[in-house]
């Protein structure tokens, strides 16, 4: 194909020839160029027509508009009912854990009334309907405060309840030794004059050697060769309370060493002012000495284990300090 262009002014002229190839590049430039300018043209009319408000464009924008934003509602509708189920689904997994922080305070001694994080609710579903952007963000602020509470409700019980283990560690429950009981606590006559004295302890019949055990963790204060208490040992608990270890016929720790409920601290003998082979436990608080069975049972209380009974197999024969 031949284009002859001819400038009259300048009396000039020139040819063009086409071949095929550039024949159909020319006809895609062109297409090309009228697509754009169909396409800028059409979005200058939709435009103008938009804001102008004319008849046609300005319904056809209307329903394309409606129609995005039906979908978008539809969209975010679907969304917020997933959201709001699951809302629910933490509802109900906090009400239970709340429920099991109150059981929980109570076994640490704290009351359940003083830590309830919330009041209760309920009642019969009238009618329901879908939640709103502002009440799921107000919902879930809740959820949030209720979390932390619950958080800081736990951290309260777990330190309650290690305060009371250390206790429960420290407190003298533990059976010194593995025999039976031979002399009580309180007024006896005693075996060297005959006369009544204050038994300061207990008396646990047990074989020359046999281990005594200590009856709660501590710091040894004392280990010496007592004149009426014969070979000793102290072990302090904390607060107060002391446990002593007497007529051992050796010692197994030294003053300032750390033991551990149930450690092997010396072996039964017959040193000091006594009769025969036994231990002599007691426990003293400030100094005073108590009964060492009210801990004794206590513990074997909370152990859920039987109590030691007075009878039961005898060993020696009863020994006295």
């Amino acid at each position: 194909m031949h284009f002859i262009i001819t400038d009259a002014w300048l009396a000039r002229s020139r040819a063009i020839h086409l071949s095929g190839p550039r024949l159909l590049l020319a006809l895609a430039g062109l297409s090309l160029l009228l697509m754009l300018s169909a396409a800028l043209m059409y979005h200058w009319v939709f435009l103008k027509g938009a804001r102008e408000g004319w008849p046609v464009v300005g319904t056809l924008v209307r329903l394309i508009v409606k129609d995005e934003f039906e979908q978008r509602d539809r969209y975010l509708r679907e969304n917020l009912d997933a959201m709001a189920r699951r809302l629910g689904e933490m509802q109900a997994k906090l009400v239970q854990l709340e429920a099991l922080g109150e059981r929980v305070s109570g076994l640490a001694g704290l009351n359940p009334a003083d830590v309830k994080a919330v009041p209760g609710r309920g009642g019969a579903l009238v009618s329901g309907r879908p939640l709103t952007m502002e009440e799921l963000d107000s919902t879930l602020a809740e959820l949030d405060a209720l979390a932390d509470h619950g958080s800081d409700l736990l951290t309260v019980v777990e330190s309650r309840l290690f305060d009371q283990k250390v206790r429960r560690m420290m407190i003298p429950t533990q059976h010194p030794v593995e025999g039976p009981l031979g002399s009580a606590f309180g007024w006896r006559i005693d075996p060297f004059t005959g006369r009544s004295a204050l038994h300061t302890g207990l008396d646990f019949e047990a074989h020359a050697g046999t281990p005594i055990l200590a009856a709660s963790g501590g710091v040894v204060v004392t280990q010496e060769l007592h004149p009426a208490y014969g070979n000793m040992v102290e072990i302090d608990h904390g607060n107060g309370l002391v446990t002593r270890y007497a007529h051992a016929s050796r010692a197994l720790v030294r003053k300032g060493d750390l033991v551990k409920r149930g450690q092997k601290v010396a072996e039964v003998g017959s040193t000091g002012r006594s009769t025969g082979p036994h231990l002599h436990f007691e426990v003293l608080v400030q100094g005073v000495a108590q009964d060492p069975m009210k801990f004794l049972k206590a513990g074997a209380e909370v152990a859920a284990a039987p109590v030691l009974a007075a009878g039961g197999q005898r060993g020696p024969k009863a020994a006295r300090q």
